[in-house]
Parts: structure tokens; sequence; C-alpha cells
């Protein structure tokens, strides 16, 4: 008897838990090594401070997935219409281009006119975006890896051609947080399509999946299962007991910050069940600001298109550190601005969908104080070939990588302004050749944040959005 009450006494004494075996173990100095190892861990805390005086505090980034074609809105060459239909022969050919000697030139379907007090050039495709001329900063230097969607998309978001990266909202959110503990910190304003690469374009990775992107979408119920079936009272119940639960696991478990994550993200569902449905309703806007917007349009896409734009300034208004807008894809093919037929056609119904959207929601941010401190940036993840197989009233444009345009606004950005330059056809960068690492090192220093600084310990190293690329691209900051 004395034998098993020892055995018993045993086993009450011996450690349940890993802290408890570490503490215990070495007359303490497993514990001081356990310590040693969450120190590394420690960075997320820190990092949701600012390494230094922001510009910016919040980023809305307006995802044109397909690939504007550069020569049909912010890069003029003229040089394409005097030689259309000529061959482009060998010297124009790129591996980084759908292109070969035999295709030829083509001069853009629309006209292009000097916009504002900064002259900046813009075509007719973007009635809306050119009256805003004096507040864009058009890159028309990007230099891309590979002219394929899926690689593209990833790179322009992550950083990385194969994807398993945090995106960059993901980055932005794990630097600095949200402002509002009632609201994720990324939210991707989608309109039902999925853009090559999936949902990795918008992942957290190997970062806390409090900072993966949280859907909203534009049709019917913007979040599903927000409204609660439970009062509040048996909700914090339920929540308070999953938190036990889940710490008792994390004690057991080799992963803690997974389950903390998920702890946190029970947390902020909880929250968000208040938050949501009232920055997703539109209601209360005024007649005027829904007119800027177009969100009562005749055109069921460019309707959802405007919901959505008018959701994400709500949403930085409430405090979310960055939001995506996704195209809608109206019609079959690959992704909504990938025309390799039917420029005109497309082109123009992109535009129509999203141009008035795009430009009222800089001058709404403008008009309220915001667009200091929100950076608009607009950018598929390519550009167009600036020639075609064969002229004809449907011929479009491929996939080029190697020079191509977007534009960035507000949030420190210097307006009126085009940075880098293409050759005479468009078809190469021969001034200021940036990579999408540049204008992620420029995006994150405007948000107070040293892109080699911003790190994440995983898989034996420190790895930062950028890796070793990157610089930030002073010459466009105010």
């Amino acid at each position: 008897m004395r034998h098993v009450n020892q055995h018993l006494s045993a086993l009450e004494s011996a450690p349940r838990t890993r802290r408890e075996f570490l503490r215990r173990a070495s007359s303490g100095f497993g514990m001081l090594a356990f310590a040693g190892l969450t120190a590394r861990t420690s960075t997320a805390d820190e990092a949701r401070k600012p390494h230094f005086a922001a510009k910016a505090k919040h980023v809305i980034f307006c995802f044109m997935d397909g690939g504007p074609s550069h020569v049909d809105t912010f890069d003029y060459k003229p040089m394409l219409a005097k030689h259309q239909g000529k061959r482009i022969g060998d010297e124009a050919v790129s591996k980084r281009s759908q292109s070969s000697a035999g295709r030829v030139w083509l001069g853009s379907p629309w006209e292009f006119r000097q916009r504002g007090q900064s002259g900046l050039w813009i075509s007719d495709l973007l009635p809306h975006t050119a009256e805003l001329a004096d507040e864009l900063c058009v890159v028309r230097s990007l230099v891309g890896e590979q002219p394929l969607h899926g690689q593209q998309a990833l790179l322009l978001h992550t950083g990385r051609v194969t994807g398993r990266a945090p995106s960059l909202g993901s980055w932005a959110s794990y630097g600095l947080g949200t402002e509002n503990d009632s609201l994720p910190g990324y939210v991707l304003l989608n309109n039902d399509w999925i853009p090559n690469g999936g949902y990795e374009n918008f992942g957290s990775a190997f970062l806390p999946a409090t900072h993966s992107a949280t859907l909203l979408r534009a049709k019917g119920t913007a979040v599903d299962n927000i409204v609660p079936a439970d009062s509040v009272a048996i909700q914090r119940r339920k929540l308070d007991l999953l938190r036990q639960q889940d710490h008792q696991f994390a004690a057991l478990t080799a992963d803690e910050q997974a389950i903390e994550a998920a702890i946190a993200n029970y947390e902020t569902a909880f929250r968000m069940q208040s938050e949501i449905p009232h920055v997703a309703d539109i209601s209360h806007e005024t007649a005027a600001t829904r007119k800027l917007y177009g969100v009562d349009a005749e055109d069921e896409y460019q309707r959802y298109y405007s919901l959505q734009c008018l959701r994400a300034r709500r949403l930085v208004e409430a405090g979310v550190r960055f939001v995506e807008i996704t195209c809608p894809l109206t019609h079959a093919n690959n992704s909504p601005w990938d025309q390799h037929g039917e420029l005109r056609k497309y082109h123009a119904q992109n535009a129509m969908i999203t141009d008035q959207a795009v430009a009222a929601l800089v001058k709404d941010l403008k008009q309220r104080g915001l667009l200091e401190e929100t950076i608009v940036v607009w950018a598929g993840e390519m550009g167009r070939t600036p020639h075609t197989p064969a002229i004809s009233p449907t011929c479009g444009r491929d996939h080029h990588v190697n020079g191509y345009s977007i534009f960035l606004a507000g949030g420190g950005i210097r307006g009126g302004m085009a940075f880098g330059e293409t050759d005479e056809f468009g078809n190469s960068v021969v001034e200021n050749p940036l990579m999408i690492h540049d204008v992620h090192a420029t995006i994150l220093h405007q948000l107070g944040l040293d892109h080699k600084t911003l790190t994440f310990r995983f898989g034996g190293r420190d790895v930062s959005l950028t890796d070793v690329h990157g610089r930030v691209v002073s010459e466009i900051l105010t």
C-alpha cells in the first residue's frame, strides 16, 4: 500500500506541462534555455511599433488583375502608331515578353493627353483617373521576372514567384497591427474572382494567422456567420471556455504561436460582429458620395466594384491598416485585364468598371484629410506587349514584364510626376528600372518600417518581405 501511495505521489508531483518540466530540470536552467528560445520570437511584439516616424498609416491596393497595358494607359509612345504594322525584328525580342521577330507594332486605340498642371501623359481610356494627374506618381519602369500571371501575381503580393510567403498586406499588419481592435489589420474586398496564384496572394504564410487577409464579398452578405446566434453573454462564456482549453493544449504542443493566433482570431471575430456590418453598410453615405463612386450605376459589375472602393475608404477611416480591392471577371478569360484579343472592347469595359470608383476613392480620401496618411496603389502584375501577332479589329496584346507602369498616390508620395522610362516603343526599360521589391521597400518605409529590419524568424533565419533585394525609391517621396 505504501508503495502505491508513493507511486501516486510521484505522479501528482510530475511536471504536467513543458514549462513545468523546464522549470524543474537542471535546477531551473531548462527554463533559462526556454527563455532564450522565446526571445527569438518576441519580434512579433517589438515590430508592432514603427521603426521611425511614418508618413502614412494605411494602404489601399487596387489590384488590376491580368495586366493593364502600359502603352494604353500611362506610357505614351507615339512611335507605335507611326510604325504600326511593321515587324518588330530580332532586336525587339525579349524572353520577358511573349515575342518573336515576326510580330508587328500596335498603336494605342486611345488618345493620350497631357493632364493637370504637371502635364502628365494619361490616355482617354481612364478619363476619371486623368483628372487626378497632379496627385499621381506614375512609375513607368517596373521590370518583372516571368511573363506568367500566377508567378507575377505572387511576386507582386509576396515578393516571391513561388508563393509560400506572406503578402505585403500581412507584413504591414504584422509590423504595425490595426488601429481598431475590433477589425483585422488586413482586409480583402473581393469581387467574386480569385486571381491567378490563388489565396496565397493574400495569406500570412509563416506569420501568425491573425495577419492573413479577411475577405469581404461585394455580393450578398459581406462575411458569413457574422450575425451571432447566441447572446453576447453566452458567446463570452463559450470563448472563455475555448481560451481555457486552447491554453491547456498550447502548453502541451510545440507550436504555441499557432494556438495563440487561433485564440486571437476567435476574439477578433467576436468583436467584428458589430463592427463589420457597420463598416460594410453604406446606406448612410450621402447621395453626393454615392454618385461620386458610382454605386448606383446601371452596370452590375461597376456597382459592386464601386461599393468595394467606398468600403475601402470606410475601412481605413475605421483603422484598418491594409485594404486590397480585386477586379471582377466579366467574361470567359484567364483574368480581367488579360486581353490577348479584343483589346479595345475589354480594356474599355474594365476601365468603365474601375476608373470612376478608383478616382472617387482618391478624391474622397483627399477631401476628408485621409490621403496624406493613406497610400493608394494601382497596379497589375504585368504590362502588355506593344506588339501583336497581326493587326486586326479584334487583336490584342500579350504578356510583358520587360517594362510596365503602375501608379501611387498619397501617403507622402510625390504627385504629378513620372518616374523611369521605357524605350520609344515601350518595349523595355531604359531609365531607372525598378523591381517590385523596390516598391515594397518604399511602401513599408512610408509606413515607418525598415524593410531590412522587419523580419520574422522562420526556417532557421530571419525572413523579410524583400529578402536580399529592394531599395527605398527616395526620388518619388516628398
